[in-house]
Protein backbone atom coordinates (compact mmCIF):
# COMPACT_ATOMS: atom_id res chain seq x y z
CA UNK A 1 0.00 0.00 0.00
CA UNK A 2 1.08 3.56 -0.70
CA UNK A 3 2.76 5.49 2.11
CA UNK A 4 0.38 8.31 1.14
CA UNK A 5 -2.65 6.37 2.34
CA UNK A 6 -4.46 7.20 5.58
CA UNK A 7 -6.15 4.62 7.76
CA UNK A 8 -8.46 6.07 10.40
CA UNK A 9 -9.69 4.17 13.46
CA UNK A 10 -12.69 5.61 15.31
CA UNK A 11 -12.71 4.26 18.85
CA UNK A 12 -9.56 4.38 21.01
CA UNK A 13 -10.45 1.05 22.58
CA UNK A 14 -8.59 -2.24 22.99
CA UNK A 15 -9.73 -3.27 19.52
CA UNK A 16 -8.73 0.09 18.06
CA UNK A 17 -5.32 0.16 19.73
CA UNK A 18 -4.51 -3.42 18.70
CA UNK A 19 -5.58 -2.61 15.14
CA UNK A 20 -3.20 0.36 15.06
CA UNK A 21 -0.42 -1.84 16.43
CA UNK A 22 -1.08 -4.46 13.76
CA UNK A 23 -1.09 -1.93 10.93
CA UNK A 24 2.43 -0.97 11.92
CA UNK A 25 3.67 -4.50 12.65
CA UNK A 26 2.38 -5.62 9.24
CA UNK A 27 4.43 -2.91 7.54
CA UNK A 28 1.88 -0.21 6.75
CA UNK A 29 3.87 2.99 6.15
CA UNK A 30 0.97 5.39 5.71
CA UNK A 31 -0.77 7.64 8.18
CA UNK A 32 -2.61 6.00 11.12
CA UNK A 33 -5.05 8.11 13.12
CA UNK A 34 -6.71 6.69 16.26
CA UNK A 35 -9.58 8.81 17.60
CA UNK A 36 -11.20 8.38 21.02
CA UNK A 37 -14.02 10.19 22.80
CA UNK A 38 -12.53 9.45 26.24
CA UNK A 39 -9.58 11.41 27.57
CA UNK A 40 -7.80 8.20 28.63
CA UNK A 41 -5.51 6.43 26.21
CA UNK A 42 -6.74 2.94 25.19
CA UNK A 43 -7.18 0.48 28.04
CA UNK A 44 -8.59 -2.98 28.69
CA UNK A 45 -11.95 -3.23 30.43
CA UNK A 46 -11.80 -6.53 32.41
CA UNK A 47 -9.83 -4.90 35.29
CA UNK A 48 -12.69 -2.43 35.77
CA UNK A 49 -14.76 -5.15 37.46
CA UNK A 50 -11.86 -7.34 38.56
CA UNK A 51 -8.35 -6.39 39.72
CA UNK A 52 -8.61 -2.61 39.55
CA UNK A 53 -12.04 -2.50 41.18
CA UNK A 54 -10.70 -4.68 44.00
CA UNK A 55 -7.68 -2.35 44.48
CA UNK A 56 -5.40 -5.28 43.64
CA UNK A 57 -4.07 -3.81 40.37
CA UNK A 58 -3.06 -0.23 39.48
CA UNK A 59 -4.80 1.59 36.65
CA UNK A 60 -1.52 1.54 34.72
CA UNK A 61 -1.84 -2.22 34.25
CA UNK A 62 -5.02 -1.75 32.22
CA UNK A 63 -3.47 0.44 29.50
CA UNK A 64 -2.86 -1.29 26.17
CA UNK A 65 0.38 0.60 25.46
CA UNK A 66 2.78 2.88 27.26
CA UNK A 67 2.04 6.55 26.73
CA UNK A 68 5.12 6.95 24.52
CA UNK A 69 4.22 4.03 22.24
CA UNK A 70 1.88 6.02 19.99
CA UNK A 71 4.39 8.71 19.08
CA UNK A 72 7.20 6.19 18.72
CA UNK A 73 5.13 4.16 16.25
CA UNK A 74 3.73 7.07 14.29
CA UNK A 75 0.16 6.63 15.49
CA UNK A 76 -1.72 9.92 15.84
CA UNK A 77 -3.72 9.48 19.04
CA UNK A 78 -6.51 12.04 19.32
CA UNK A 79 -8.29 11.81 22.65
CA UNK A 80 -11.33 13.61 24.00
CA UNK A 81 -12.53 14.05 20.45
CA UNK A 82 -15.90 13.09 19.03
CA UNK A 83 -16.50 12.01 15.44
CA UNK A 84 -19.84 13.42 14.37
CA UNK A 85 -20.30 11.97 10.88
CA UNK A 86 -18.91 9.74 8.16
CA UNK A 87 -19.05 11.02 4.59
CA UNK A 88 -18.68 7.83 2.60
CA UNK A 89 -18.67 9.47 -0.82
CA UNK A 90 -15.88 11.86 0.16
CA UNK A 91 -14.06 9.23 2.26
CA UNK A 92 -14.03 11.59 5.22
CA UNK A 93 -14.92 11.55 8.88
CA UNK A 94 -16.06 14.81 10.39
CA UNK A 95 -14.81 15.79 13.84
CA UNK A 96 -16.70 17.75 16.47
CA UNK A 97 -14.38 20.66 15.70
CA UNK A 98 -15.94 20.75 12.25
CA UNK A 99 -12.79 19.77 10.41
CA UNK A 100 -12.83 16.77 8.03
CA UNK A 101 -10.29 13.97 8.05
CA UNK A 102 -9.86 11.96 4.89
CA UNK A 103 -9.42 8.18 4.99
CA UNK A 104 -8.57 5.43 2.55
CA UNK A 105 -9.73 2.74 4.96
CA UNK A 106 -11.85 3.33 8.05
CA UNK A 107 -12.24 1.04 11.06
CA UNK A 108 -15.05 1.45 13.59
CA UNK A 109 -14.21 0.20 17.09
CA UNK A 110 -16.71 2.37 18.93
CA UNK A 111 -17.67 -0.35 21.41
CA UNK A 112 -20.87 -0.42 23.42
CA UNK A 113 -22.57 1.53 26.19
CA UNK A 114 -24.41 0.26 29.27
CA UNK A 115 -28.14 -0.17 28.89
CA UNK A 116 -29.82 2.31 31.21
CA UNK A 117 -32.75 1.38 33.40
CA UNK A 118 -35.69 3.57 32.49
CA UNK A 119 -37.31 3.70 35.91
CA UNK A 120 -38.17 6.54 38.30
CA UNK A 121 -35.14 7.59 40.33
CA UNK A 122 -32.60 6.42 37.79
CA UNK A 123 -30.79 9.75 38.00
CA UNK A 124 -30.23 9.61 41.78
CA UNK A 125 -26.73 9.91 43.19
CA UNK A 126 -25.38 6.51 44.14
CA UNK A 127 -26.72 4.67 41.07
CA UNK A 128 -23.64 3.35 39.25
CA UNK A 129 -22.94 1.89 35.81
CA UNK A 130 -19.52 0.45 34.96
CA UNK A 131 -18.07 0.97 31.52
CA UNK A 132 -15.14 3.38 31.78
CA UNK A 133 -12.08 3.71 33.97
CA UNK A 134 -13.71 6.76 35.52
CA UNK A 135 -16.84 4.70 36.33
CA UNK A 136 -14.76 2.02 38.02
CA UNK A 137 -12.74 4.58 39.97
CA UNK A 138 -15.91 6.17 41.34
CA UNK A 139 -17.42 2.80 42.21
CA UNK A 140 -14.25 1.62 43.92
CA UNK A 141 -14.21 4.75 46.04
CA UNK A 142 -17.84 4.16 47.05
CA UNK A 143 -17.39 0.47 47.83
CA UNK A 144 -14.20 0.97 49.82
CA UNK A 145 -16.14 2.61 52.66
CA UNK A 146 -17.45 -0.85 53.60
CA UNK A 147 -20.51 -1.66 55.70
CA UNK A 148 -22.88 -0.27 53.09
CA UNK A 149 -26.03 -1.82 51.68
CA UNK A 150 -25.34 -2.50 48.03
CA UNK A 151 -28.03 -3.52 45.54
CA UNK A 152 -26.81 -5.04 42.29
CA UNK A 153 -29.33 -4.99 39.47
CA UNK A 154 -28.64 -7.76 36.98
CA UNK A 155 -26.94 -11.13 37.56
CA UNK A 156 -24.85 -11.13 34.42
CA UNK A 157 -21.05 -11.07 34.38
CA UNK A 158 -20.75 -7.40 35.39
CA UNK A 159 -23.34 -7.79 38.13
CA UNK A 160 -21.74 -10.89 39.65
CA UNK A 161 -18.19 -9.56 39.49
CA UNK A 162 -19.13 -6.23 41.09
CA UNK A 163 -21.22 -8.06 43.71
CA UNK A 164 -18.18 -10.15 44.65
CA UNK A 165 -16.04 -7.00 44.86
CA UNK A 166 -18.64 -5.20 46.99
CA UNK A 167 -18.74 -8.12 49.42
CA UNK A 168 -14.95 -8.29 49.61
CA UNK A 169 -14.91 -4.65 50.72
CA UNK A 170 -17.16 -5.61 53.63
CA UNK A 171 -20.54 -4.48 52.30
CA UNK A 172 -23.94 -6.16 52.46
CA UNK A 173 -25.05 -7.23 48.98
CA UNK A 174 -28.35 -8.15 47.35
CA UNK A 175 -28.62 -9.11 43.68
CA UNK A 176 -31.88 -8.46 41.81
CA UNK A 177 -32.41 -10.51 38.65
CA UNK A 178 -35.59 -11.12 36.61
CA UNK A 179 -34.47 -14.55 35.34
CA UNK A 180 -34.70 -17.72 37.44
CA UNK A 181 -30.90 -18.02 37.77
CA UNK A 182 -27.87 -15.80 37.33
CA UNK A 183 -26.28 -15.92 33.87
CA UNK A 184 -29.37 -17.58 32.44
CA UNK A 185 -28.79 -16.26 28.92
CA UNK A 186 -25.02 -16.83 29.02
CA UNK A 187 -24.81 -20.31 30.54
CA UNK A 188 -28.37 -21.59 30.90
CA UNK A 189 -30.05 -22.53 34.19
CA UNK A 190 -27.85 -25.50 35.12
CA UNK A 191 -24.58 -23.59 35.45
CA UNK A 192 -26.43 -20.49 36.53
CA UNK A 193 -27.28 -22.40 39.70
CA UNK A 194 -23.59 -23.02 40.34
CA UNK A 195 -22.99 -19.26 40.45
CA UNK A 196 -26.11 -18.69 42.52
CA UNK A 197 -24.85 -21.19 45.13
CA UNK A 198 -21.39 -19.60 45.06
CA UNK A 199 -22.73 -16.15 45.90
CA UNK A 200 -25.16 -17.43 48.52
CA UNK A 201 -22.34 -19.24 50.29
CA UNK A 202 -20.50 -15.94 50.55
CA UNK A 203 -23.50 -14.19 52.05
CA UNK A 204 -25.05 -12.48 49.05
CA UNK A 205 -28.84 -12.33 49.03
CA UNK A 206 -30.37 -13.22 45.65
CA UNK A 207 -33.77 -11.89 44.60
CA UNK A 208 -34.43 -13.93 41.47
CA UNK A 209 -37.48 -13.56 39.26
CA UNK A 210 -37.70 -9.90 40.24
CA UNK A 211 -37.20 -6.69 38.32
CA UNK A 212 -36.78 -3.08 39.41
CA UNK A 213 -39.78 -0.77 39.50
CA UNK A 214 -38.22 2.32 41.06
CA UNK A 215 -35.24 3.80 42.87
CA UNK A 216 -36.12 6.00 45.83
CA UNK A 217 -33.96 8.54 47.56
CA UNK A 218 -33.59 11.40 50.00
CA UNK A 219 -31.96 14.73 49.11
CA UNK A 220 -31.03 13.41 45.66
CA UNK A 221 -29.24 10.27 46.86
CA UNK A 222 -30.53 6.72 46.50
CA UNK A 223 -31.79 5.04 49.68
CA UNK A 224 -33.79 2.07 48.40
CA UNK A 225 -34.83 -0.06 45.45
CA UNK A 226 -38.46 -1.00 44.86
CA UNK A 227 -38.68 -4.36 43.11
CA UNK A 228 -41.59 -5.71 41.10
CA UNK A 229 -44.25 -6.80 43.53
CA UNK A 230 -43.76 -3.65 45.58
CA UNK A 231 -41.18 -4.68 48.16
CA UNK A 232 -38.70 -1.94 49.07
CA UNK A 233 -35.08 -2.97 49.67
CA UNK A 234 -32.77 -0.54 51.48
CA UNK A 235 -29.72 0.51 49.44
CA UNK A 236 -26.97 3.02 50.07
CA UNK A 237 -25.51 2.26 46.65
CA UNK A 238 -26.81 0.61 43.47
CA UNK A 239 -24.83 -1.04 40.67
CA UNK A 240 -26.72 -1.62 37.42
CA UNK A 241 -25.49 -4.26 34.99
CA UNK A 242 -28.31 -5.08 32.59
CA UNK A 243 -26.40 -5.45 29.36
CA UNK A 244 -24.93 -3.15 26.75
CA UNK A 245 -26.01 -1.67 23.45
CA UNK A 246 -23.58 -1.29 20.54
CA UNK A 247 -22.57 2.27 19.67
CA UNK A 248 -23.84 2.24 16.10
CA UNK A 249 -25.02 5.85 15.73
CA UNK A 250 -22.17 6.90 13.41
CA UNK A 251 -22.54 3.82 11.23
CA UNK A 252 -26.31 4.08 11.09
CA UNK A 253 -26.26 7.74 10.06
CA UNK A 254 -23.73 6.85 7.36
CA UNK A 255 -26.15 4.29 5.93
CA UNK A 256 -24.20 1.15 6.84
CA UNK A 257 -26.15 -2.05 7.49
CA UNK A 258 -27.17 -2.31 11.14
CA UNK A 259 -28.65 -5.30 12.95
CA UNK A 260 -27.73 -5.61 16.62
CA UNK A 261 -24.48 -3.87 15.77
CA UNK A 262 -22.67 -2.97 12.59
CA UNK A 263 -23.10 -5.93 10.23
CA UNK A 264 -19.77 -7.23 8.91
CA UNK A 265 -18.68 -10.24 6.89
CA UNK A 266 -16.11 -12.84 7.90
CA UNK A 267 -13.36 -10.34 7.03
CA UNK A 268 -14.95 -7.72 9.33
CA UNK A 269 -15.87 -5.60 6.30
CA UNK A 270 -19.12 -3.61 6.47
CA UNK A 271 -21.57 -3.00 3.63
CA UNK A 272 -19.09 -0.33 2.47
CA UNK A 273 -15.93 -2.05 1.15
CA UNK A 274 -13.65 0.63 2.62
CA UNK A 275 -15.14 0.56 6.12
CA UNK A 276 -14.56 -2.17 8.70
CA UNK A 277 -15.82 -2.78 12.24
CA UNK A 278 -14.47 -4.84 15.13
CA UNK A 279 -15.04 -5.45 18.82
CA UNK A 280 -18.29 -4.89 20.71
CA UNK A 281 -19.90 -2.84 17.95
CA UNK A 282 -19.52 -5.47 15.22
CA UNK A 283 -22.08 -8.16 14.40
CA UNK A 284 -19.86 -10.45 12.38
CA UNK A 285 -20.54 -13.50 10.26
CA UNK A 286 -18.91 -16.44 12.04
CA UNK A 287 -18.01 -19.19 9.54
CA UNK A 288 -17.62 -21.85 12.23
CA UNK A 289 -21.10 -21.17 13.65
CA UNK A 290 -22.73 -20.36 10.32
CA UNK A 291 -24.44 -17.20 11.57
CA UNK A 292 -23.87 -13.61 12.59
CA UNK A 293 -22.78 -13.04 16.15
CA UNK A 294 -21.99 -9.96 18.22
CA UNK A 295 -19.51 -10.74 20.99
CA UNK A 296 -18.86 -8.21 23.75
CA UNK A 297 -15.98 -10.00 25.47
CA UNK A 298 -12.35 -8.95 25.89
CA UNK A 299 -10.88 -11.65 23.64
CA UNK A 300 -13.02 -10.54 20.71
CA UNK A 301 -11.63 -7.01 20.95
CA UNK A 302 -8.10 -8.30 21.46
CA UNK A 303 -8.21 -10.50 18.36
CA UNK A 304 -10.80 -8.73 16.23
CA UNK A 305 -8.89 -5.45 15.99
CA UNK A 306 -5.78 -7.09 14.48
CA UNK A 307 -7.91 -9.20 12.12
CA UNK A 308 -9.66 -6.08 10.82
CA UNK A 309 -6.30 -4.33 10.38
CA UNK A 310 -4.99 -7.16 8.24
CA UNK A 311 -8.14 -7.10 6.14
CA UNK A 312 -7.70 -3.33 5.69
CA UNK A 313 -4.25 -4.08 4.28
CA UNK A 314 -5.75 -6.38 1.67
CA UNK A 315 -4.86 -9.67 3.33
CA UNK A 316 -7.18 -12.66 3.02
CA UNK A 317 -8.79 -12.71 6.46
CA UNK A 318 -11.37 -15.10 7.85
CA UNK A 319 -12.15 -14.19 11.45
CA UNK A 320 -13.52 -17.36 13.05
CA UNK A 321 -12.13 -17.37 16.59
CA UNK A 322 -14.11 -19.41 19.10
CA UNK A 323 -15.70 -16.87 21.49
CA UNK A 324 -13.85 -16.81 24.81
CA UNK A 325 -14.51 -15.25 28.20
CA UNK A 326 -13.06 -15.49 31.71
CA UNK A 327 -14.12 -14.44 35.18
CA UNK A 328 -12.81 -14.47 38.75
CA UNK A 329 -15.30 -14.43 41.63
CA UNK A 330 -14.19 -15.29 45.16
CA UNK A 331 -12.38 -18.64 44.95
CA UNK A 332 -13.82 -19.42 41.51
CA UNK A 333 -11.77 -18.81 38.42
CA UNK A 334 -13.08 -19.94 35.09
CA UNK A 335 -12.64 -19.75 31.33
CA UNK A 336 -15.52 -20.21 28.91
CA UNK A 337 -15.33 -21.06 25.21
CA UNK A 338 -18.15 -21.21 22.65
CA UNK A 339 -21.72 -19.98 22.60
CA UNK A 340 -24.60 -21.17 24.77
CA UNK A 341 -28.21 -20.36 23.92
CA UNK A 342 -30.85 -21.83 26.25
CA UNK A 343 -32.94 -24.24 24.22
CA UNK A 344 -30.23 -24.86 21.61
CA UNK A 345 -28.29 -27.55 23.50
CA UNK A 346 -29.39 -31.06 24.44
CA UNK A 347 -27.45 -31.73 27.62
CA UNK A 348 -24.44 -30.81 29.73
CA UNK A 349 -21.68 -33.27 30.55
CA UNK A 350 -19.37 -32.76 33.52
CA UNK A 351 -15.77 -33.81 33.99
CA UNK A 352 -14.53 -33.43 37.56
CA UNK A 353 -16.22 -32.33 40.76
CA UNK A 354 -18.88 -29.62 40.52
CA UNK A 355 -19.39 -29.35 44.29
CA UNK A 356 -15.67 -28.75 44.82
CA UNK A 357 -15.65 -26.11 42.05
CA UNK A 358 -13.03 -28.02 40.09
CA UNK A 359 -14.58 -29.26 36.87
CA UNK A 360 -15.18 -28.79 33.17
CA UNK A 361 -18.73 -28.47 31.83
CA UNK A 362 -19.42 -29.33 28.20
CA UNK A 363 -22.58 -28.20 26.41
CA UNK A 364 -23.63 -30.74 23.80
CA UNK A 365 -25.93 -30.54 20.80
CA UNK A 366 -26.46 -33.67 18.74
CA UNK A 367 -23.55 -35.28 20.58
CA UNK A 368 -21.20 -32.49 19.54
CA UNK A 369 -19.48 -30.06 21.91
CA UNK A 370 -20.71 -26.52 21.27
CA UNK A 371 -19.27 -24.87 24.39
CA UNK A 372 -17.07 -25.66 27.37
CA UNK A 373 -16.33 -24.02 30.69
CA UNK A 374 -13.33 -24.96 32.83
CA UNK A 375 -13.69 -23.99 36.49
CA UNK A 376 -10.44 -23.96 38.49
CA UNK A 377 -9.01 -26.36 35.91
CA UNK A 378 -6.29 -24.77 33.83
CA UNK A 379 -4.43 -25.14 30.53
CA UNK A 380 -7.33 -26.90 28.81
CA UNK A 381 -8.85 -24.06 26.78
CA UNK A 382 -7.03 -24.99 23.54
CA UNK A 383 -8.33 -28.57 23.82
CA UNK A 384 -11.89 -27.42 24.55
CA UNK A 385 -11.82 -25.07 21.59
CA UNK A 386 -10.43 -27.84 19.38
CA UNK A 387 -13.35 -30.07 20.38
CA UNK A 388 -15.77 -27.28 19.44
CA UNK A 389 -14.02 -26.72 16.12
CA UNK A 390 -13.98 -30.41 15.26
CA UNK A 391 -17.77 -30.53 15.07
CA UNK A 392 -17.68 -34.29 15.45
CA UNK A 393 -19.75 -36.49 17.79
CA UNK A 394 -17.92 -37.20 21.04
CA UNK A 395 -18.17 -40.30 23.21
CA UNK A 396 -19.70 -38.83 26.37
CA UNK A 397 -18.23 -41.53 28.61
CA UNK A 398 -14.75 -40.58 27.48
CA UNK A 399 -15.57 -36.88 27.67
CA UNK A 400 -16.44 -37.14 31.36
CA UNK A 401 -13.67 -39.60 32.28
CA UNK A 402 -10.83 -37.80 34.08
CA UNK A 403 -8.53 -40.63 33.05
CA UNK A 404 -8.95 -39.89 29.34
CA UNK A 405 -6.91 -36.88 28.15
CA UNK A 406 -8.98 -34.41 26.14
CA UNK A 407 -6.39 -34.62 23.40
CA UNK A 408 -7.37 -38.26 22.87
CA UNK A 409 -10.84 -37.12 21.82
CA UNK A 410 -9.64 -34.86 19.03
Amino acid sequence: MSSEETHVIVGASLAGAKAAETLRSEGFQGRVVLIGAEHERPYERPPLTKGFLLSKEPAAKAYVHDESWYEQNGVELRLGMAVTAIDRSAHEVRLATGSPLRYDRLLLTTGASPRRLQVPGGELEGVHYVRTLEDSTELRRALAHGDRRVAVVGAGWIGLETAAAALEYGNQVVIIEPEATPLFRSLGPELGEVFADLHRRHGVELRLGAGVAEFRGISGAVTSVVITGGQELPADLVIVGVGARPNTELAETAGLEIDNGVVVDASLRTSDPDIYAAGDVANGYHPLLGRHLRVEHWANALNGGPAAARAMLGQDVVYDRVPFFFTDQYELGMEFSGVVVPGEYDEIAYRGHVEALEFIAFWLSGGRVVAGMNVNVWDVTPDIQALIRSGKPIDQNQLTDLGVPLTDLL
